[in-house]
């Protein structure tokens, strides 16, 4: 649950908005039918809500969903800033290490990635911890 604590909210955030914008939209749809002497029927609404809804889905969230989603992969996959370019550098300073070291190399290399959790490759954002600081190391 904390995991995915986002994702949750966000799902929670749409359930709420949209059946609150259906419930408010029935209201405003038997109002206007009312207005004209008609009874409200189903259909009808269900049609106008659907294009309301897409409509702004189109406008809003489909945009959205690109600049963010989209945007965020082609850094990631091309860019100067991205992971790529990140481990390429990664292997050169280790391969630097090696040679300066000798056979102390592994040690240090080892003490780094401890410190800044480097597992798999990656380091993981924000890896100072307490102890890191604590001992002068940052």
């Amino acid at each position: 649950m904390k995991r995915y604590a986002y994702a949750w909210l966000t799902g929670l955030f749409f359930l709420v908005s949209i059946a609150g914008h259906w419930t408010f939209g029935w209201f405003a749809f038997v109002d206007e039918q009312q207005a004209l002497h008609q009874a409200p029927t189903l259909t009808p609404y269900l049609v106008e809500m659907g294009r309301d809804t897409f409509e702004n889905w189109q406008s809003e969230f489909l945009q959205l969903i690109w600049q963010v989603v989209g945007l965020a992969y082609f850094l990631y996959v091309g860019s100067p800033s991205s992971k790529e370019n990140d481990d390429r550098s990664e292997a050169k300073l280790d391969v630097l290490i090696r040679l300066q070291a000798g056979e102390k190399a592994e040690d240090i290399i080892a003490d780094i990635d401890r410190r800044y959790l480097r597992t798999g490759g990656h380091s993981k954002p924000h890896g100072r911890t307490d102890a890191n600081l604590a001992s002068g190391h940052e």
